[in-house]
Protein backbone atom coordinates (compact mmCIF):
# COMPACT_ATOMS: atom_id res chain seq x y z
CA UNK A 1 0.00 0.00 0.00
CA UNK A 2 1.17 3.13 -0.91
CA UNK A 3 0.88 6.44 0.63
CA UNK A 4 -1.97 8.00 -1.69
CA UNK A 5 -3.75 4.67 -1.36
CA UNK A 6 -3.07 5.18 2.31
CA UNK A 7 -5.21 8.83 2.31
CA UNK A 8 -7.58 8.12 0.17
CA UNK A 9 -8.90 5.25 2.82
CA UNK A 10 -8.27 7.24 5.38
CA UNK A 11 -10.55 10.12 3.73
CA UNK A 12 -12.54 7.84 3.29
CA UNK A 13 -12.87 6.33 6.45
CA UNK A 14 -13.13 9.48 8.25
CA UNK A 15 -16.44 10.86 6.48
CA UNK A 16 -17.97 7.22 5.92
CA UNK A 17 -17.34 6.75 10.17
CA UNK A 18 -19.58 8.95 11.17
CA UNK A 19 -21.98 9.66 8.01
CA UNK A 20 -24.89 6.97 8.19
CA UNK A 21 -22.95 4.90 5.41
CA UNK A 22 -20.69 1.85 6.84
CA UNK A 23 -17.41 2.91 6.68
CA UNK A 24 -16.39 -0.83 6.86
CA UNK A 25 -18.19 -1.62 3.99
CA UNK A 26 -17.40 1.84 1.78
CA UNK A 27 -13.19 0.41 2.78
CA UNK A 28 -14.04 -3.12 1.74
CA UNK A 29 -15.22 -2.10 -1.75
CA UNK A 30 -12.26 0.44 -2.07
CA UNK A 31 -9.38 -1.78 -1.43
CA UNK A 32 -11.49 -4.59 -3.63
CA UNK A 33 -11.03 -1.28 -6.65
CA UNK A 34 -7.24 -0.39 -5.70
CA UNK A 35 -6.51 -4.25 -4.96
CA UNK A 36 -5.36 -4.53 -2.06
CA UNK A 37 -7.26 -7.92 -0.72
CA UNK A 38 -4.10 -8.74 1.41
CA UNK A 39 -4.45 -5.65 3.92
CA UNK A 40 -5.53 -7.35 7.25
CA UNK A 41 -8.51 -5.89 9.36
CA UNK A 42 -6.29 -4.48 11.90
CA UNK A 43 -5.48 -1.50 9.45
CA UNK A 44 -9.31 -0.84 9.34
CA UNK A 45 -9.16 -0.78 12.81
CA UNK A 46 -6.60 2.22 13.22
CA UNK A 47 -8.50 3.53 10.85
CA UNK A 48 -11.73 3.31 12.96
CA UNK A 49 -8.98 4.54 16.10
CA UNK A 50 -8.04 7.99 14.36
CA UNK A 51 -11.16 8.64 14.12
CA UNK A 52 -11.89 7.89 17.73
CA UNK A 53 -9.50 10.63 18.51
CA UNK A 54 -12.02 12.45 16.50
CA UNK A 55 -15.04 11.67 18.70
CA UNK A 56 -12.92 12.32 21.74
CA UNK A 57 -11.87 15.83 21.03
CA UNK A 58 -15.77 16.64 19.40
CA UNK A 59 -17.87 15.30 22.70
CA UNK A 60 -15.29 16.29 24.71
CA UNK A 61 -17.26 18.46 27.43
CA UNK A 62 -20.01 15.15 27.77
CA UNK A 63 -17.18 13.02 28.09
CA UNK A 64 -15.77 14.66 31.20
CA UNK A 65 -19.18 15.47 32.21
CA UNK A 66 -19.69 11.19 32.40
CA UNK A 67 -16.33 10.87 33.63
CA UNK A 68 -17.03 13.13 36.84
CA UNK A 69 -20.37 11.37 37.31
CA UNK A 70 -19.15 8.30 37.20
CA UNK A 71 -16.32 9.18 40.01
CA UNK A 72 -18.92 10.64 42.04
CA UNK A 73 -21.27 7.17 41.83
CA UNK A 74 -18.52 4.88 42.95
CA UNK A 75 -17.39 7.41 45.70
CA UNK A 76 -21.33 8.31 46.74
CA UNK A 77 -21.17 11.29 46.19
CA UNK A 78 -23.38 12.43 43.36
CA UNK A 79 -24.67 15.71 42.35
CA UNK A 80 -28.68 16.88 42.65
CA UNK A 81 -28.41 16.53 38.76
CA UNK A 82 -26.40 13.72 38.25
CA UNK A 83 -29.32 11.21 37.53
CA UNK A 84 -29.94 11.54 33.43
CA UNK A 85 -26.14 11.23 33.30
CA UNK A 86 -26.09 8.31 35.95
CA UNK A 87 -28.74 6.51 33.04
CA UNK A 88 -26.56 7.37 30.47
CA UNK A 89 -23.51 5.32 31.61
CA UNK A 90 -25.39 2.12 32.85
CA UNK A 91 -26.81 2.65 29.16
CA UNK A 92 -23.34 2.38 27.67
CA UNK A 93 -22.22 -0.38 29.34
CA UNK A 94 -24.95 -3.05 29.59
CA UNK A 95 -25.05 -1.50 25.35
CA UNK A 96 -21.34 -2.28 25.21
CA UNK A 97 -21.63 -5.73 26.50
CA UNK A 98 -24.32 -6.55 23.85
CA UNK A 99 -21.75 -5.44 21.24
CA UNK A 100 -19.07 -6.93 22.71
CA UNK A 101 -20.60 -10.19 22.67
CA UNK A 102 -22.38 -10.21 19.28
CA UNK A 103 -18.65 -8.53 17.95
CA UNK A 104 -17.03 -11.83 18.87
CA UNK A 105 -19.24 -13.72 16.91
CA UNK A 106 -19.18 -11.80 13.76
CA UNK A 107 -15.09 -11.28 14.24
CA UNK A 108 -15.24 -14.99 12.99
CA UNK A 109 -16.14 -14.50 9.84
CA UNK A 110 -16.02 -10.63 8.97
CA UNK A 111 -12.94 -10.88 6.78
CA UNK A 112 -14.29 -13.45 4.40
CA UNK A 113 -17.36 -11.87 3.81
CA UNK A 114 -18.37 -11.36 -0.02
CA UNK A 115 -18.22 -7.75 -0.98
CA UNK A 116 -22.20 -8.72 -2.63
CA UNK A 117 -22.96 -8.85 0.74
CA UNK A 118 -21.38 -5.22 1.78
CA UNK A 119 -24.00 -4.06 -0.67
CA UNK A 120 -26.94 -5.51 0.59
CA UNK A 121 -25.72 -4.23 4.10
CA UNK A 122 -25.89 -0.82 2.29
CA UNK A 123 -29.50 -1.18 1.35
CA UNK A 124 -30.59 -2.38 4.33
CA UNK A 125 -29.09 0.35 6.13
CA UNK A 126 -30.82 2.74 3.75
CA UNK A 127 -33.73 1.02 4.72
CA UNK A 128 -33.55 1.88 8.19
CA UNK A 129 -32.98 5.35 8.26
CA UNK A 130 -35.88 5.89 5.79
CA UNK A 131 -37.98 4.11 8.32
CA UNK A 132 -36.48 6.14 11.50
CA UNK A 133 -36.63 9.59 9.82
CA UNK A 134 -40.33 8.95 8.70
CA UNK A 135 -41.16 7.10 12.16
CA UNK A 136 -39.02 10.31 13.65
CA UNK A 137 -40.94 13.22 11.59
CA UNK A 138 -44.39 11.59 12.44
CA UNK A 139 -43.77 12.02 16.14
CA UNK A 140 -43.45 8.63 17.26
CA UNK A 141 -40.24 8.72 17.57
CA UNK A 142 -38.25 11.27 20.05
CA UNK A 143 -41.71 12.22 22.13
CA UNK A 144 -41.03 10.54 25.14
CA UNK A 145 -38.36 12.77 25.66
CA UNK A 146 -38.74 16.50 23.70
CA UNK A 147 -36.71 17.41 20.52
CA UNK A 148 -33.30 18.61 20.44
CA UNK A 149 -34.08 21.85 21.26
CA UNK A 150 -36.92 23.70 23.12
CA UNK A 151 -38.50 27.12 22.36
CA UNK A 152 -36.00 29.03 24.38
CA UNK A 153 -33.17 27.69 22.37
CA UNK A 154 -31.42 25.73 25.33
CA UNK A 155 -29.83 22.08 24.23
CA UNK A 156 -31.99 19.35 25.41
CA UNK A 157 -31.59 17.15 28.58
CA UNK A 158 -32.58 14.05 27.77
CA UNK A 159 -31.24 10.67 28.77
CA UNK A 160 -31.30 6.93 27.70
CA UNK A 161 -32.86 4.26 29.40
CA UNK A 162 -31.27 0.88 29.65
CA UNK A 163 -33.85 -0.45 27.84
CA UNK A 164 -32.86 1.73 24.95
CA UNK A 165 -29.20 0.86 25.93
CA UNK A 166 -30.10 -2.90 24.77
CA UNK A 167 -31.63 -2.00 22.15
CA UNK A 168 -28.61 0.67 20.60
CA UNK A 169 -26.35 -2.19 22.45
CA UNK A 170 -28.30 -5.41 19.72
CA UNK A 171 -27.97 -2.64 16.67
CA UNK A 172 -24.19 -1.58 17.08
CA UNK A 173 -23.92 -5.38 16.98
CA UNK A 174 -25.19 -5.94 14.01
CA UNK A 175 -23.23 -2.61 12.77
CA UNK A 176 -19.95 -4.43 13.05
CA UNK A 177 -20.61 -6.40 9.72
CA UNK A 178 -19.34 -4.77 6.59
CA UNK A 179 -21.82 -2.77 4.38
CA UNK A 180 -23.81 -2.12 7.99
CA UNK A 181 -23.41 1.70 9.43
CA UNK A 182 -22.73 1.55 13.03
CA UNK A 183 -23.85 4.95 13.43
CA UNK A 184 -26.92 4.75 11.38
CA UNK A 185 -28.09 1.66 12.71
CA UNK A 186 -27.40 3.25 16.28
CA UNK A 187 -29.07 6.47 15.62
CA UNK A 188 -32.32 5.06 14.01
CA UNK A 189 -32.70 2.07 16.95
CA UNK A 190 -32.12 5.55 19.75
CA UNK A 191 -34.74 7.39 17.62
CA UNK A 192 -37.52 4.21 17.02
CA UNK A 193 -36.80 3.58 21.11
CA UNK A 194 -37.78 7.11 21.73
CA UNK A 195 -34.32 9.06 22.31
CA UNK A 196 -34.73 12.73 21.53
CA UNK A 197 -32.49 13.29 17.91
CA UNK A 198 -29.53 15.36 20.06
CA UNK A 199 -29.24 12.83 22.33
CA UNK A 200 -29.71 9.65 19.97
CA UNK A 201 -26.52 11.52 18.20
CA UNK A 202 -24.88 12.22 21.08
CA UNK A 203 -25.00 8.34 22.31
CA UNK A 204 -23.94 6.76 19.36
CA UNK A 205 -21.04 7.99 19.49
CA UNK A 206 -19.94 7.92 22.97
CA UNK A 207 -21.13 4.20 22.59
CA UNK A 208 -18.45 3.96 19.38
CA UNK A 209 -15.64 4.77 22.00
CA UNK A 210 -15.73 1.49 23.91
CA UNK A 211 -16.65 -0.45 20.48
CA UNK A 212 -13.67 0.56 18.68
CA UNK A 213 -11.02 0.06 21.72
CA UNK A 214 -12.64 -3.84 22.04
CA UNK A 215 -12.04 -4.13 18.28
CA UNK A 216 -8.60 -2.73 18.22
CA UNK A 217 -7.57 -5.02 20.97
CA UNK A 218 -9.05 -8.13 19.44
CA UNK A 219 -7.09 -7.27 16.64
CA UNK A 220 -3.53 -6.07 17.90
CA UNK A 221 -2.16 -9.33 17.27
CA UNK A 222 -1.98 -8.13 13.78
CA UNK A 223 -0.09 -5.46 14.09
CA UNK A 224 3.02 -7.76 12.73
CA UNK A 225 1.29 -9.07 9.93
CA UNK A 226 -0.07 -5.83 8.90
CA UNK A 227 3.83 -3.71 8.86
CA UNK A 228 4.47 -6.47 5.87
CA UNK A 229 1.66 -5.14 3.87
CA UNK A 230 1.34 -1.20 4.86
CA UNK A 231 4.41 1.46 5.62
CA UNK A 232 4.45 2.60 8.88
CA UNK A 233 4.54 6.65 6.77
CA UNK A 234 1.65 4.92 5.01
CA UNK A 235 -0.54 3.88 7.94
CA UNK A 236 0.60 7.74 9.56
CA UNK A 237 -0.72 9.20 6.36
CA UNK A 238 -3.86 7.13 6.50
CA UNK A 239 -4.54 8.06 10.34
CA UNK A 240 -4.19 11.62 10.04
CA UNK A 241 -6.27 12.14 7.12
CA UNK A 242 -8.69 10.11 8.55
CA UNK A 243 -8.90 12.36 11.79
CA UNK A 244 -9.74 15.32 9.80
CA UNK A 245 -11.93 14.03 7.93
CA UNK A 246 -13.73 12.48 10.43
CA UNK A 247 -14.00 15.83 12.64
CA UNK A 248 -15.33 17.61 9.64
CA UNK A 249 -17.54 14.77 9.42
CA UNK A 250 -18.97 15.03 12.61
CA UNK A 251 -19.84 18.88 12.69
CA UNK A 252 -21.96 17.61 9.64
CA UNK A 253 -23.76 14.91 10.89
CA UNK A 254 -24.92 16.33 14.09
CA UNK A 255 -26.74 19.23 12.56
CA UNK A 256 -28.12 16.52 10.09
CA UNK A 257 -29.79 14.69 12.84
CA UNK A 258 -30.76 17.50 14.82
CA UNK A 259 -33.01 18.83 11.49
CA UNK A 260 -34.24 14.88 11.20
CA UNK A 261 -32.43 14.39 7.83
CA UNK A 262 -30.98 11.42 8.33
CA UNK A 263 -33.23 9.50 5.09
CA UNK A 264 -31.61 11.43 2.22
CA UNK A 265 -28.45 9.30 2.93
CA UNK A 266 -30.89 6.31 1.59
CA UNK A 267 -30.57 8.66 -1.92
CA UNK A 268 -26.90 7.72 -1.97
CA UNK A 269 -26.71 4.05 0.14
CA UNK A 270 -29.82 2.10 -1.62
CA UNK A 271 -28.37 2.88 -5.15
CA UNK A 272 -24.86 2.50 -4.60
CA UNK A 273 -25.79 -0.86 -3.11
CA UNK A 274 -28.12 -2.30 -6.33
CA UNK A 275 -24.77 -0.75 -8.37
CA UNK A 276 -22.42 -2.81 -6.46
CA UNK A 277 -24.68 -5.83 -6.71
CA UNK A 278 -24.81 -5.64 -10.32
CA UNK A 279 -20.76 -4.66 -10.59
CA UNK A 280 -19.26 -7.31 -8.18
Amino acid sequence: MNIFQSICLGILQGITEFLPVSSSGHLAVAQKLFSLDDVPLIFDVCLHVATLVAVVIFFRKTIIDLICVFLRMITRKPLHGDKPKQMMIFAVIVATLITGVLGIVSSHFIEDVPVKFVCIGFILTGILLVVATLLDKSGKAGAKQGEAENQSGEPDNGTVTIKQGIICGIAQGFGTLPGISRSGSTISAALLSGVSRKTAGEFSFILSIPAILGAFVLEVKDLGEMASVVPASSLVAGCLSAFVAGLGALFVLMKLIKSGKLGFFAIYLIPLGILGLFLF
